[in-house]
This record gives structure tokens, C-alpha cells and sequence, in this order.
């Protein structure tokens, strides 16, 4: 049933399909790539996967083949005749919805795993969203995405380093990110300008008495003036200098510096006031 799926392309060819610039939208043909990027999160039979902008399903059918249940959210309804015929190949397995993946409720029970070949212009502000609020852990039980090889970089970024910044103490600070695997530009139709990277995160405990949004704060007012000095960027943040005082941070340093461990133990103080 299932090996006889036709080649990817002239899945795309029959439909008339052609990758949206204006949806962020790049098409991955290569279905050992795609097969390796569905194995990412592990042994995926009879797990819940909710997958974001499938496009013609490409990644779709690798999870499908790995056995998992999936639930795909795509606006853009060219790629919808593609998707349904993509069910009838594997009854009772996938559940397309269209819609924004922002603000569409994927309506899945119990953990799931994310697996996206995400759209480029939607990627990290869908990143901060999984990663935000007060909850945890999460409904979601791994996150496989592809973004932009520097947005990778800065997710998994450590502390002193360029691309060290928010996103990267949002990643970690109560999660493992990796970069799972790189993916050269070539491997795209058409092919993006840049670099892409897999990057696989997964929910650790959360540190205790720290309020997220306590820790957004810091870590906005810090890396939003991240050239000057943490005794200028962090002033208009109440009890912050008091916090950088009582840990002994040198209020000279900035804020790419410093460690998630140690804007966690500032938000931790804060918290506490």
C-alpha cells in the first residue's frame, strides 16, 4: 500500500503545486532526507505528531511510514487535494486541518511530539510560543524543526558567544536543544538562500521558584540593549540590581555573559521580592 506511493514530484506536478514565497514555503523531494528527519524524535508507532505547513507532504508521509498518528496544520489550501490523497494511503492516520498554525488549535489529546519543516517566516515565533508560559512540561513532548541554520545556531547558542541572546536562555533554560542535523541548501526546491538545521529540544524540569515571566523580563530588558552594560540595561527593571548585588554579578558585565544559570538565579530573586 504504502510503497507504492508515487515520487514526490510528480505528486507536485499533477496538482499544479508550486512553493509560495510568500508563505516561507521550500519543498523537500529527497525522501531518505525526509525519513531521517521523521526518526529524529525515535521510535514514532502510534504516537501523536502534530506537524506544521506540510505542503504536498513530504515530511508527512516519512512519519506516516514511521507509524506515527498526524495531525497537519496548512493554510495554504493548493496543498490540500495532495494531503487527502496522502489519507486514503494511510486510513485513519492523518487528520489535515486547514488553517494558521498560529493560532489554529491542533486539538490533540495527551503528549505529542512537533515535526516541522517549518515556513521560514512563522518559525520562531512559533518556537516561542511552545517554549513560553507558566506551564510545564509542556503538551508537547519533543519539538524536530528545521529553521534557517542561524536561527539554529542561536537556539542551541552558548553563553559569550555572537548568537547568544533570548532565544537561546528561552531554549534552555528548562529544555535540551541540539542541533540534530544540518541540511545544505541544494536539498530545496527552490532552493533557500541559506543554510538550514534540524534542531531537536526536548523538556527538562524546571528550575524551581522562578516565574517564566519573571525570566522573560530579565532576559528582554538585558539583551534588549545587549551592547551596554547590565548596571544601564537592566536599571529600569525593579530589585534587578539589587538581585545582580546579592549574587555577585559585576553589573559591568552584558548580557551575552552571562550564563542561563545565572539569569535564572536573577529571576529567581526577583521572583522571591
Amino acid at each position: 500500500m504504502n510503497s507504492d506511493l508515487p515520487p514526490l514530484r510528480d505528486v507536485i506536478a499533477r496538482h499544479g503545486l508550486t512553493a509560495s514565497k510568500a508563505l516561507g514555503q521550500n519543498f523537500l523531494f529527497d525522501e531518505h532526507l525526509l525519513d531521517r528527519i521523521a526518526a529524529i524524535p525515535g521510535k514514532l508507532d502510534g504516537a501523536q505528531v502534530l506537524e506544521i505547513g506540510p505542503g504536498p507532504g513530504g515530511l508527512t508521509r516519512a512519519l506516516l511510514r514511521g507509524g506515527a498518528q498526524v495531525t497537519a496544520i496548512e493554510m495554504d489550501r493548493r496543498c490540500l487535494p495532495a494531503l487527502a490523497e496522502l489519507g486514503e494511503a494511510f486510513p485513519g492516520r492523518l487528520r489535515a486541518i486547514e488553517g494558521d498554525a498560529t493560532k489554529v488549535d491542533h486539538g490533540i489529546d495527551g503528549p505529542y511530539h512537533v515535526v516541522a519543516n517549518l515556513p521560514y517566516n512563522v518559525g520562531t515565533a512559533l518556537l516561542v510560543g511552545w517554549l513560553s508560559g507558566q506551564d510545564w512540561p509542556p503538551r508537547w513532548a519533543s519539538l524536530t524543526l528545521m529553521f534557517q541554520l542561524e536561527v539554529a545556531q542561536r537556539i542551541v547558542a552558548e553563553a559569550g558567544s555572537n548568537a547568544y541572546g533570548r532565544l537561546a536562555v528561552l531554549a534552555q533554560w528548562r529544555a535540551a536543544a541540539k542541533i540534530a542535523m544540518k541540511v545544505h541548501r541544494s536539498a530545496f526546491t527552490p532552493p533557500p538562500k541559506v543554510m538550514s538545521a534540524v534542531v531537536h529540544i526536548t523538556p527538562s524540569k524546571m528550575p524551581e521558584g522562578v516565574s517564566a515571566r519573571i525570566l522573560e523580563r530579565v532576559t528582554e530588558a538585558a539583551f534588549g540593549q545587549r551592547r551596554k552594560m547590565l548596571r544601564q540595561s537592566l536599571k529600569g527593571l525593579p530589585g534587578a540590581l539589587d538581585a545582580l548585588a546579592a549574587l555577585g554579578i559585576d553589573p559591568q558585565r552584558r548580557a551575552e555573559t552571562l550564563s542561563v544559570a545565572e539569569f535564572v538565579a536573577i529571576a529567581r530573586i526577583l521572583a522571591a521580592v
